[in-house]
């Protein structure tokens, strides 16, 4: 169990954006970290991702086709690590998974194992992990920029994107880049987690 106290994010310490100033704002920021951590926490257990040929085909339930476009990308996930990495910019992401997998995180992961491989830094934390600290509510979804800048990420009951809410404020910036540091040491490696518990399963259902 994670016992560090979730903390505190007010919205009205953040500034609202909509959905493509949060995309452009975040891709800006993202670009021109040098030497510096980011941290991804997603917790909600399903998305409705838009223009994406292989989130379709997972709708249409083409299973070898999902594959297919997934392993299509492994020579452009390659060179965005290289490209990170060359720019000291180090992008922790944590995926937090409650059993049994939806389709959609049974998806995602089979995009994560990949990343990995290809040199990204991606952890799973079982939702059991977190029980405790989720008694007022589940942990909100979160980009996390270089100690400088975190992003609230906000979609609407149907998994659709619905823009962010900026947070720049020091303390609660650091409080949150301490937390996702702490959750990160105590998940596990996402390709341990896809050998022992996602590997054998077979083809989600359409979703």
């Amino acid at each position: 169990m994670l016992d560090l106290r979730i903390p505190a994010l007010p919205d009205e310490l953040g500034e609202r954006l909509t959905r493509q100033d949060y995309k452009r704002d975040f891709r800006e920021r993202r670009t021109a970290i040098r030497d510096g951590e980011s941290w991804k926490l997603e917790r909600l257990q399903h998305f409705e991702e838009t223009n994406d040929d292989s989130r379709d085909a997972l709708r249409r339930g083409d299973w070898p086709e999902v594959l297919r476009l997934f392993e299509a990308e492994r020579d452009a996930l390659r060179r965005k690590a290289r490209e990170e990495e060359s720019r000291g910019a180090v992008f922790h992401r944590i995926r937090v998974v409650e059993e049994p997998l939806t389709p959609y995180v049974q998806w995602e992961l089979h995009w994560l194992r990949l990343s990995a491989e290809c040199g990204h830094s991606i952890r799973v934390l079982p939702a059991s992990a977190i029980a405790d600290a989720e008694t007022d509510g589940p942990l909100p979804e979160l980009n996390l920029l270089d100690g400088r800048t975190l992003f609230r990420v906000l979609y609407t009951d149907t998994g659709q994107p619905d823009g962010a809410i900026r947070f720049t404020d020091p303390r609660t910036v650091r409080h949150w880049t301490d937390y996702l540091r702490y959750a990160y040491e105590a998940a596990e490696d996402v390709q341990a987690y896809f050998d022992r518990a996602v590997a054998h399963l077979p083809p989600p259902p359409p979703a």
